[in-house]
């Protein structure tokens, strides 16, 4: 009887939990990244070069294959229910990779810290309509750099990234995990969480309103 190539020494069989691990592991490396892009925007005095440069960390992610979840809920679609359990853990592994980045950040990086409590400050007092409105604005550009990513060749595949992502920063749009990069710098200030989950809804809707429609329209592609 021939051998299963999936049980070939080659290949050998998953251990349970292997895939729990893998992505958890993904997810705080992609949060990570986001945490040194944030530090980068947060240290320009130009907003626009540190727009540009926060770029570094979603090219890291999409070259290394990182998990982001604000690039990954645009794929809701194209999975069944146990997807949601993905995302759950990805939104985690962010979040871990965030808040302890951005305490040591704002610890070792005084000035770093002083910036993003000025840049928080306003966030927490939006009301929750406006700050779901810009999240989902971000979900829209985040979908737009992944899929370009995703379906593009050479350099063309970082077009996306390279305007979607200092697109939604220049514009204010509210992106989860940046958002809690800065949070944790500035010491995850009262209402720090509350903030967040309005944002995060705000970024699954807009990540999934293009996929959504493109269904609607007889396009699964």
């Amino acid at each position: 009887m021939p051998t299963n190539h999936k049980d070939t020494p080659q290949n050998p069989p998953r251990r349970p939990g292997a895939n729990v691990r893998e992505t958890i592991i993904k997810s705080i490396l992609a949060g990570l990244m986001i945490g040194i892009g944030g530090t980068v925007y947060l240290s320009c005095e130009s907003r626009l070069a540190g727009a540009l440069l926060f770029t570094t960390g979603l090219i890291t992610i999409c070259n290394m294959g990182y998990l982001l979840i604000t690039g990954k809920v645009c794929y809701a679609l194209e999975n069944d229910a146990g997807y949601i359990v993905t995302l759950a853990l990805i939104t985690l592994g962010n979040l871990i990779a965030c808040v302890l980045y951005g305490a040591a950040a704002g610890r070792y990086l005084p000035q770093v810290a002083e910036k993003a409590a000025a840049v928080c400050a306003p966030k927490l007092l939006q009301p929750a309509g406006q700050t779901f409105f810009l999240g989902v604005m971000c979900g829209i550009l985040m979908y737009i750099a992944v899929v370009t990513y995703r379906r593009q060749e050479g350099m063309p595949r970082y077009l996306g990234i390279v305007t979607c992502v200092p697109a939604f920063i220049l514009c204010g749009f509210e992106h989860s995990v940046a958002d809690a990069v800065y949070l944790s710098i500035a010491g995850l200030p009262a209402g720090t969480w509350r903030f967040l989950l309005v944002v995060l809804a705000g970024n699954a809707v807009g990540g999934l309103l293009f996929p959504a429609l493109q269904r609607l329209a007889g396009d699964k592609d």
